[in-house]
C-alpha cells in the first residue's frame, strides 16, 4: 500500500454528508454537500491515498465518517479483453469479505469474511452488493445470500443466509442487489426467474436484530430472462407518504413501508415481451416523478405514481434515450443519462427536452453510473478512463483521467474527496 496524507476537511455524523449506501444518501448518484472535489489527477497527482484491495467488485465505497467500508473477493483478477475477471489459481472456493479503511491515511482498519463460495458471472461477481450503514452499524449483503451485521470495530452482530430462509438465488448472471436502509429497517428485493420457477419477493428486515418483518411476493408476467434484476429499490415520498418503489420484470411498482403490500403498478418497459429484457439500471425520482430505464434504455419513461393499475395518463414522457447498465443522475433541472459505449443525454426533467443530444465521451463500455457532486459529473469506462463534465445545460469536458486499471464501481463523493474503486486499488481523491 502506498498512502499520501493531506489535510481532511470536518465531518459530520449525517447521512447527507456522507455516503452511506448505493448510490449515495439521496439515491440516486448525487451529494449535495461535497465541494472543492479534484478535476484533474493522476496515479500520483492529487491522490490523497491509495490502498491495494485483495480483488475487484463493482460494489461502491461507501462512506461514513472517518471510515470507508468495501466488499471484496479474496482472490486477485485478470484485465481480459478489457473486462476484469476473476483469478482462482487454487482451485478453492474462495471468500467474500468486507474491509473498513481509514478515511484519513487509507490503512486498513479491519478485515471480516462475509461469506464463501464466491463466483463470477461475467463482470460481476458475489461481491457486486454494496453495503449500507447508518453510522453505527454496517449491514452487507454477498451475492451468494449471507446477510451480515457489524458493528464500527468489525464485531459481528448476526447473521443469516437468505438462500437458505427463500431458496436459491435464479439470476442468469448472479445476485447483485444492494440492501436497502431506511430508519430502523432494511428492504431487499429478489426478482428473478431465469433459472429459477420460485417467484420474486420483496422483504423488509428488523436492522438490529435480523429478523423478517415482512415479505410479499411481487407478480410477474415477464418471461424466460426478463424477471432478472439487478437494481436497487427505492425509498421516496409518493404524495403523502414514503413508499417502497421497485423496479424490475417489466414493471415498477410501489409498496407500503409498513407491510410490503403493493399499492401501484406501472407497465410498458418492455412493449414487445421479449425474452431476455433483464433490468440493471436502478430508478431515480424527482419530484414526484419516477424515471426509469428499460434493458438497452428502450424505453426510458418518467411517470406520475398513482394508485393500482397505472397507464398512459400517468406518462410525464418517454424516449429511447435511456442506458442499459448505468443508473441516470439528476441536478434537479436536468436528467443525466449515461450509455453503456460512453454516449451521455441530458434531459429538461420536467418536459423530456433533450439537452445534450447523444454527446459521445471518452470511447468505451461503461459499467459504472455517473456520479454528479460539485457540479461536476464523473463518469468511469471500465479500462479506467474518467471523464469528468460540467453540470448544466452546456455541455463541457472539464479533464479526462486514467487509471492503470479497470474499473466497474460507481465513484462516490465526500467532503472534499472523490472515491474511486479499480480492480486494484481503492484511491482517495482530493485537491493537493
Amino acid at each position: 500500500m502506498a498512502a499520501f496524507h493531506c489535510v481532511m476537511l470536518p465531518l459530520a455524523g449525517e447521512p447527507a454528508k456522507n455516503w452511506p449506501q448505493w448510490r449515495g444518501a439521496h439515491q440516486n448518484g448525487t451529494s449535495t454537500t461535497a465541494r472543492n472535489l479534484p478535476v484533474n489527477w493522476s496515479e500520483t497527482e492529487n491522490v490523497q491515498w491509495r490502498v491495494r484491495l485483495p480483488s475487484w467488485s463493482a460494489a461502491t465505497p461507501i462512506i461514513w465518517e472517518n471510515t470507508v467500508l468495501v466488499t471484496s473477493a479474496e482472490e486477485g483478477f485478470d484485465a481480459i479483453r478489457g473486462q476484469t475477471g476473476r483469478q482462482n489459481r487454487s482451485g478453492k472456493r474462495d471468500k467474500l469479505l468486507l474491509l473498513a479503511i481509514n478515511r484519513e491515511n487509507g490503512s486498513v482498519l479491519w478485515q471480516r469474511e462475509i461469506g464463501s463460495g464466491n463466483r463470477r458471472y461475467r463482470k460481476q461477481n458475489l461481491a457486486s452488493p454494496s453495503p449500507a450503514t447508518d453510522g453505527e452499524h454496517i449491514w452487507v449483503l454477498t451475492g451468494s445470500g449471507f446477510l451480515t451485521c457489524f458493528d464500527f470495530s468489525g464485531k459481528k452482530l448476526w447473521q443469516r443466509q437468505i438462500q437458505k430462509d427463500y431458496g436459491r438465488f435464479g439470476l442468469n448472471h448472479g445476485y447483485a442487489s444492494s440492501p436497502l436502509l431506511h430508519n430502523n429497517h432494511l428492504y431487499i428485493q429478489v426478482l428473478h426467474g431465469m433459472t429459477t420457477d420460485d417467484p420474486s419477493y420483496v422483504f423488509a428486515v428488523d436492522k438490529t436484530t435480523g429478523e423478517t418483518l415482512w415479505k410479499t411476493n411481487r407478480w410477474t408476467d415477464a418471461n424466460h430472462e426478463s424477471p432478472d434484476d439487478y437494481s436497487t429499490p427505492l425509498i421516496q415520498k409518493v404524495g403523502a407518504r414514503k413508499q417502497l418503489l421497485v423496479s424490475g420484470g417489466d414493471y415498477v411498482t410501489g409498496h407500503d413501508l409498513g407491510n410490503g403490500k403493493e399499492l401501484w403498478r406501472m407497465g410498458g418497459f418492455n412493449p414487445g415481451k421479449q425474452s431476455f429484457y433483464r433490468t440493471i439500471a436502478s430508478s431515480i425520482f424527482l419530484d414526484g416523478t419516477v424515471y426509469t430505464s428499460s434493458t438497452r434504455g428502450r424505453p426510458f419513461i418518467a411517470f406520475k405514481p398513482g394508485h393500482g393499475k397505472l397507464g398512459s395518463e400517468n406518462i410525464l414522457w418517454k424516449n429511447n434515450l435511456g442506458a442499459d447498465v448505468p443508473s441516470p443522475t439528476t441536478d434537479g433541472q436536468l436528467i443525466y443519462i449515461l450509455g453503456d459505449k460512453g454516449i451521455m443525454v441530458a434531459l429538461d426533467a420536467k418536459s423530456g427536452e433533450i439537452v445534450w443530444d447523444r454527446i459521445r465521451i471518452e470511447p468505451g463500455i461503461y459499467s459504472a453510473s455517473p456520479t454528479l457532486a460539485d457540479g461536476k459529473i464523473y463518469a468511469a469506462s471500465e479500462d479506467g478512463t474518467v471523464s469528468v463534465l460540467q453540470a448544466g445545460r452546456k455541455f463541457k469536458v472539464l479533464a479526462v483521467n486514467k487509471f492503470d486499471s479497470h474499473t466497474l464501481a460507481s465513484p462516490a463523493a465526500v467532503g472534499n474527496q472523490l472515491f474511486i474503486r479499480t480492480a486494484e486499488h481503492l484511491y482517495c481523491l482530493a485537491r493537493r
